[in-house]
C-alpha cells in the first residue's frame, strides 16, 4: 500500500482520486435542495429560521476549512496522502450518518462541524494529482479533477431532489454508503504516491496553522500573487450559490424544473470544458495562457448572465462562462511546479484555508447587494447588481494572474 506507482497504476489511482473527487463534490451537490428543507422540518417550518441556521452551517464549515485545511494538507505531506484522504472520506460518511439519524438541529451542526474538520478529500487529491502526474501532463490530471466537480454539481441537485420524495432522510442514507464504500474501496486499494523518501521528515505546527500556509506561498517567487489570483476567482464563484435560483426566479420568473435544467446544462458544458478542451488549450497556449482565457471568459460570462433582459439572452452566456474551467488547471499547474514534492499537501491546505475564507464572506458579499438591488427594484431596476460585483473581481483577478503568472524560467530547477 505504501510502494511508490508507477505505469499502469498510476492509471488506476488517477480513476479512484476521481471517483473520490466525484463523491465530495456530489455531497455537496446532494445538499443544496436537501439539507434547507431538513433544517426547515425541524424549525417548525418557518423559511426565516431556516435560512439563519443554513447561513450558520455553510460559515462553521468554512471556518473549520479555514483552520483544519493547512493541518490536514501538512499531514499529508508528513505521513502520506493516502491516510488523509481515507479519512476526509470516512469523516463524510460519518457527516452523512449525523445527518440522516439527527434528532435536532444541534445534532445537524456537529456533523458540519466534523465534516469541516475533515473535509481534504478533494485539496489532498489534487496534492495526488501533482505526485502522480508529470508538470507537462499535471494541467491536464487537475482537469480531471474539475470534470469531477463538473459531474457531482450536475447530478448531485438532481440525486438529492429525487430520494428526497420517497425519505426526508434518504439522501443522507444514501450518500453515507456511497462514501463508506468508496472508503472500504481506498482501504484496499489505494496506493501512496508519497514515498517517505520525498516526505516532511517532521510534523511543524508551525507550517500547520494559516499563517504558516501563508509563508509558504510568499516564500516561493510568484507564489503569493497566484494565490490570489485564485482567492479572487474563489470569491466571484461564490456568487451561484449564493443568489444565482433567487436571481433566475426573480428575474426571468423561471420556477424549480427550469433552473434544474439550467443548472444541468451549465454541468454538462463545464464537463465537455474539462473533458475535451482544456488539454489541447494547455498544449497549444500554455498554462498560463489557459488561466487567462479561463479568467476573462467568466468576466464576460458574469456580464451576459448580469445584464441580460431575457432567459434566452442569459442563456447565451452558458457556452462562454464553460470556459471558467480552464481556471483550476492552468492555476493548479502554475503553482505546483513552484513547490517541492514534499510541500504539495501543504500548498493545497493553504488553497483550501484561502477557499474558507471565501465561503465566509461569500454569502454576505453577494447576498445583501441582491437584497438591496431587488428591494429598490422600480428605481435601480439592477437586479443582476451582485453578479456585476462578481464579474468586477474575475476582471482584478484576470489582471493580477497577467501580472503574476509567469512560467517559471528555463534556468530554474523545477521543484515539482
Amino acid at each position: 500500500m505504501t510502494q511508490t506507482i508507477t505505469g499502469a497504476k498510476r492509471q488506476a489511482a488517477l480513476g479512484f482520486i476521481f471517483i473520490t473527487a466525484i463523491m465530495d463534490v456530489l455531497s455537496l451537490g446532494v445538499m443544496i435542495p436537501v439539507l434547507p428543507n431538513l433544517v426547515k422540518s425541524f424549525g417548525g417550518g418557518d423559511t426565516a429560521v431556516a435560512a439563519d441556521w443554513v447561513v450558520l452551517f455553510a460559515t462553521v464549515w468554512g471556518v473549520m476549512q479555514f483552520f483544519c485545511s493547512p493541518i490536514l494538507g501538512l499531514m499529508s505531506d508528513r505521513f502520506g496522502r493516502r491516510p488523509v484522504i481515507l479519512t476526509s472520506i470516512f469523516g463524510l460518511g460519518v457527516d452523512f450518518l449525523f445527518m440522516a439519524f439527527a434528532p435536532s438541529l444541534w445534532w445537524l451542526f456537529v456533523g458540519r462541524i466534523f465534516n469541516g474538520m475533515t473535509a481534504a478529500s478533494f485539496s489532498t487529491a489534487s496534492a495526488y494529482v501533482a505526485d502522480v502526474t508529470t508538470p507537462e501532463n499535471r494541467a491536464k490530471g487537475f482537469g480531471l479533477m474539475g470534470a469531477a466537480f463538473g459531474v457531482g454539481f450536475t447530478f448531485g441537485p438532481m440525486l438529492g431532489g429525487f430520494l428526497w420524495q420517497f425519505d426526508h432522510r434518504l439522501p443522507f442514507l444514501v450518500c453515507a454508503g456511497l462514501a463508506l464504500c468508496n472508503w472500504l474501496y481506498g482501504f484496499f486499494v489505494l496506493p501512496e504516491s508519497l514515498p517517505p523518501e520525498r516526505r516532511q521528515t517532521r510534523f511543524d505546527w508551525k507550517k500547520a496553522n494559516p499563517i504558516g500556509s501563508l509563508q509558504l506561498l510568499r516564500n516561493h517567487p510568484g507564489l503569493l500573487g497566484l494565490a490570489g489570483v485564485g482567492f479572487l476567482f474563489q470569491l466571484a464563484h461564490n456568487v451561484l450559490p449564493s443568489v444565482f435560483v433567487l436571481y433566475m426566479g426573480f428575474r426571468y420568473g423561471w420556477g424549480p424544473n427550469t433552473v434544474g435544467l439550467t443548472l444541468m446544462a451549465s454541468g454538462i458544458s463545464s464537463i465537455i470544458v474539462q473533458a475535451l478542451v482544456v488539454g489541447r488549450v494547455v498544449k497549444a497556449v500554455g498554462e498560463r495562457g489557459a488561466l487567462l482565457i479561463g479568467l476573462f471568459s467568466g468576466f464576460a460570462g458574469f456580464m451576459i448572465y448580469a445584464l441580460a433582459p431575457t432567459g434566452l439572452l442569459y442563456l447565451c452566456g452558458l457556452p462562454l462562462f464553460s470556459l471558467t474551467g480552464l481556471i483550476q488547471p492552468g492555476l493548479q499547474g502554475l503553482m505546483t511546479r513552484r513547490v517541492a514534492p514534499n510541500e504539495q499537501g501543504q500548498l493545497q491546505g493553504a488553497n483550501s484555508a484561502m477557499m474558507g475564507i471565501s465561503s465566509i464572506i461569500g454569502p454576505s458579499l453577494f447576498l445583501i447587494p441582491f437584497a438591496f438591488a431587488i428591494r429598490h427594484d422600480a428605481t435601480l431596476h439592477m437586479p443582476g447588481l451582485p453578479i456585476l460585483i462578481a464579474a468586477t473581481l474575475m476582471l482584478a483577478a484576470t489582471f493580477l494572474a497577467w501580472a503574476k503568472a509567469r512560467p517559471l524560467p528555463a534556468s530554474e530547477p523545477r521543484t515539482a
